[in-house]
C-alpha cells in the first residue's frame, strides 16, 4: 500500500487476528480489535500485542480500514448495527472475509459512504502465529467494485497473497468448492484413520501421510488421470469385499465410501478406462450396499421406537 492505514478488526477469531497481524507487519497501524471470548482476548494479546480490545462501534470509528471477520450468519447484523450507529464513516474501507458473501451484505455500509470489499483467504487457520508463514502465496477470493479494484489488489499484495476475482453471483459456488475440498477432506481422512484403527493400525496418520500427500499432489497436477485403485481397475470382487467389511466394522463410513465410489466410477467410465458393462456391475454392488444400509437404519429406528 502506498501509505499505511489505520486498521480495526471486529471479530478477533482465527482469521481476524492473523490477518490483522500480517497487515501490521506490512506497515499498517492496527489501532483496535473487538473480541468477546477468552480465546479472542488471548489471540489479541499473542498476535496483536498492545492493541486495545474495544467495543465494535469504537473499533469502527477508530480506523480507515475496518476488517469484519465475524461468522457468516452474523455478518449482516454486524454491518447493520455499525452502520445504524454511525460508526461507519464516509470513505472508510470496509472489508469482510466471508467466502460465501459478496458485496450485497455490505449495502448498509455503502449507504453510509463506505467502500466495500469482499476478501476471503483460501486457507485454513489455527488462529496462532503458525498461520503467518502460510499466508505468502495464499489466494484470496475477492469481489469489489471497479473503484475499489486497485486498493484491493494492494491490500492482497500487503498480505503476500494473490487475488482471484470472483463475481458477486458466484461467491457461494466459490466457497462451496473450498469447503468441499478442504472441510470434507478432513472428514474423509478422519474416516480413513478410523478404519485403519479398527483394522489394527497403530499409526494411522503415519500410514496415510505419504499416500495422501502423493495422491493430493497427483490430483492437483493431473486431475482424474491420477485416479488409481480398485474402482479405476474395475476390480469388482475387491469393491464387494470393501463394502462387506465396511458395513460390518465401520458402518458409519459406508455412505461416504459409496458416494465417492459412485462418482469415481462415473469418471473412469467417461475417460474410457473402464468398460460400461464392468462399471454397471460395480454400480449394482454400490446400489445394493446403499439399500442394505438404508434398510438397516430403518430397522434400527423401528426397534428404538418400540
Amino acid at each position: 500500500m502506498d501509505h499505511p492505514l489505520t486498521v480495526g478488526v471486529v471479530g478477533a477469531g482465527r482469521v481476524g487476528a492473523v490477518l490483522a497481524s500480517a497487515l501490521r507487519a506490512a506497515g499498517h497501524d492496527v489501532v483496535a480489535a473487538a473480541g468477546e471470548s477468552d480465546a479472542s482476548h488471548d489471540r489479541i494479546a499473542a498476535l496483536l500485542p498492545g492493541v486495545v480490545n474495544d467495543k465494535p462501534s469504537a473499533v469502527a470509528r477508530a480506523c480507515d480500514l475496518l476488517l469484519l471477520t465475524v461468522p457468516d450468519d452474523m455478518l449482516l447484523n454486524v454491518v447493520s448495527m455499525l452502520s445504524a450507529s454511525g460508526a461507519i464513516h464516509e470513505g472508510q474501507l470496509v472489508v469482510h472475509t466471508s467466502g460465501r458473501h459478496g458485496l450485497a451484505v455490505l449495502e448498509d455500509a455503502v449507504a453510509a459512504g463506505a467502500r466495500a470489499v469482499a476478501l476471503h483467504p483460501a486457507m485454513t487457520f489455527t488462529g496462532t502465529v503458525i498461520d503467518l508463514p502460510r499466508l505468502p502465496g495464499c489466494v484470496y477470493g475477492v469481489t469489489a467494485g471497479e473503484g475499489e479494484r486497485e486498493v484491493t489488489e494492494r491490500l492482497v499484495a500487503d498480505l503476500g497473497g494473490r487475488p482471484m476475482w470472483v463475481e458477486e453471483e458466484r461467491r457461494t459456488l466459490y466457497h462451496a468448492a473450498l469447503a468441499h475440498g478442504a472441510n470434507h477432506l478432513v472428514t474423509l481422512v478422519t474416516q480413513a484413520m478410523e478404519m485403519l484403527t479398527v483394522a489394527g493400525g497403530v499409526d494411522p496418520a503415519g500410514t496415510l501421510r505419504p499416500l495422501l500427500s502423493a495422491a493430493l499432489d497427483n490430483a492437483l497436477a493431473q486431475g482424474d488421470s491420477a485416479l488409481t485403485g480398485p474402482i479405476a481397475r474395475g476390480d469388482l470382487n475387491t469393491v464387494a469385499a470393501h463394502l462387506d467389511d465396511i458395513a460390518a466394522s465401520a458402518p458409519h463410513t459406508l455412505p461416504s465410501y459409496v458416494a465417492m465410489a459412485r462418482d469415481t466410477l462415473d469418471r473412469v467410465v467417461v475417460d474410457g478406462r473402464l468398460l460400461p458393462i464392468r462399471a454397471a456391475r460395480i454400480a449394482a454392488l454400490l446400489e445394493a450396499a446403499e439399500a442394505a444400509e438404508a434398510a438397516g437404519a430403518v430397522g434400527q429406528r423401528g426397534r428404538a421406537a418400540r
